[in-house]
């Protein structure tokens, strides 16, 4: 289709050097191919050429003081990609990978993501390439609040709403917002990922991990299978990581890996979970020290995991879950998930696994739940908790699950039944890219060429 090719000619030529943004964007417009030909109008109006560019990128400069009185310089950005649904709504990632190409892609995604969970809200994503490991509280602090005192002039309770991401957790959302309130003179709900204490929500640390596994639970279903008594394998150790192994536990799984920068844990028991919250919420320490309390868990470091793999996937298992980064799962991986009896990959990382391992798990016509499908849950009670702030309420923790819960189911019956429409039932990358993309595009289309 030669209008595709178009578009990526465009892309390269006004995005240079973004290879996660392309890869991305690639996904999303190759699956819109049966779309195109059934609905011409979103090629009238040129929906793919305007989405794909963002609606207002801010780049700026970081200026902050270390403990040792050095001066420090950072990127910032914000990427505020597309409000056809509601303000811009995505977190912020602090890591030294940021770059505008990542920030990019993770916006691109954010648009399709938000959309499938059925809420007011639409897409963007910001960080730096600031990395919090190693730095001390003082540092964070004057760091988050250097980054505020550019980014407060561009958000808002009803403009664009960040959240927390890969290095981002309440500590750094209470500086930000702390500064964000002395700056704007506002008391709103602007960031999302507070603390409990003022206006953040039950849930919300646990959603995107649990949210992860629900969708996985609604694709068992419908295969009549379900997760409980089964070997899970989990990448990661983080925020997403922790609580899909919390959850997997709750249905009666059994989550046997978990992993971080350095290496990989594998405890053929299950995962002591308690264990790992000390270690990773409480402690700030890595994987290593696991061993020290379970000496039947086993530790590899990555250098020894086997050329071109990653060691989480060469575990036998029932189903996968990648809660770590992009890119993470390569067509090795995929490979050895299928050869080890994997019958279901749900992805919380955003993007984890590569083109070539997504035709795989496509083409094995597994259970494969993309990250803009399966790990929406993250987003979707942020947004709860944005409806809380702007009623004064607090739902319980029971509440604010079932509802994820709900919002869960209701993404992957819409992926499941688009992909139907469109010939190809067990094809959720299809499924959730056509319906992602047809909501936003309808209401770009009504709002005019804005």
């Amino acid at each position: 289709m030669p209008y595709v090719k178009e578009v990526f000619e465009y892309l390269k030529r006004s995005s240079p050097y973004q290879k996660e943004f392309y890869q991305a964007a690639e996904e999303v417009v190759e699956s819109l191919r049966p779309l195109m030909i059934k609905y011409p109008k979103y090629r009238k109006h040129k929906i793919i050429e305007r989405i794909v560019e963002p609606e207002r990128q801010i780049f700026f400069r970081v200026n902050w003081v270390d403990d040792n009185g050095e001066i420090q310089v950072n990127k910032g950005y914000r990427i505020e990609f597309n409000s056809a649904l509601g303000p811009y709504k995505g977190g912020l990632r602090f890591h030294p990978s940021v770059t505008a190409g990542v920030i990019k892609f993770l916006g691109f995604e954010q648009i399709f993501k938000n959309a499938l969970t059925g809420l007011q809200i639409g897409g963007g994503k910001g960080g730096s390439d600031f990395d919090p490991k190693g730095k001390s509280d003082n540092e964070v602090m004057r760091f988050c609040q250097a980054f505020m005192s550019e980014l407060f002039r561009h958000i808002g309770a009803n403009t664009d709403v960040p959240a927390g991401d890969i290095g981002v957790g309440a500590r750094e959302i209470g500086y930000m917002f702390g500064m964000y309130k002395k700056l704007a003179n506002k008391y709103e709900g602007v960031l999302t990922g507070k603390s409990l204490n003022w206006g953040g929500s039950l849930a919300r640390t646990e959603a995107t991990g649990y949210g992860t596994v629900y969708f996985a639970k609604y694709m068992l279903e419908d295969r009549g299978e379900s997760l409980e008594g089964k070997r899970c394998v989990v990448s990661g150790s983080g925020n997403v990581a922790i609580y899909t192994i919390e959850k997997l536990y709750h249905l009666g799984a059994i989550p046997v890996t978990c992993s971080d920068s350095n290496g990989m844990i594998y405890d053929k028991e299950g995962i002591d979970l308690k264990l790992l919250k000390e270690l990773k919420e409480t402690n700030r320490q890595r994987l290593t020290e696991y061993v020290k309390y379970r000496p039947n868990a086993k530790y590899t470091p990555s250098e020894e995991y086997p050329d071109g793999c990653n060691g989480v996937y060469n575990i036998e298992c029932y189903a996968a879950f990648p809660s770590a980064t992009q890119n993470e799962l390569n067509l090795n991986d995929a490979k050895n998930l299928l050869d080890n009896g994997c019958f279901c990959v749900s992805e919380g990382a955003n993007m984890p696994s590569t083109t070539e391992a997504v035709d795989l798990f496509v083409e094995s016509k597994i259970c494969y739940g993309p990250g803009k499908a399966a790990n929406a849950g993250g987003v979707s009670t942020s947004q709860l908790e944005m409806a809380q702030n702007a009623s004064m309420v607090n739902w319980t923790f029971e509440e604010v699950d079932e509802r994820l819960a709900q919002i869960m189911k209701n993404i992957y019956v819409s992926a499941s039944q688009t992909a139907a429409e469109f010939g190809e039932p067990t094809n959720l990358v299809l499924g959730a890219n056509i319906a992602g993309f047809k909501k936003v595009a309808d209401a770009m289309i009504e709002q005019g060429l804005v």
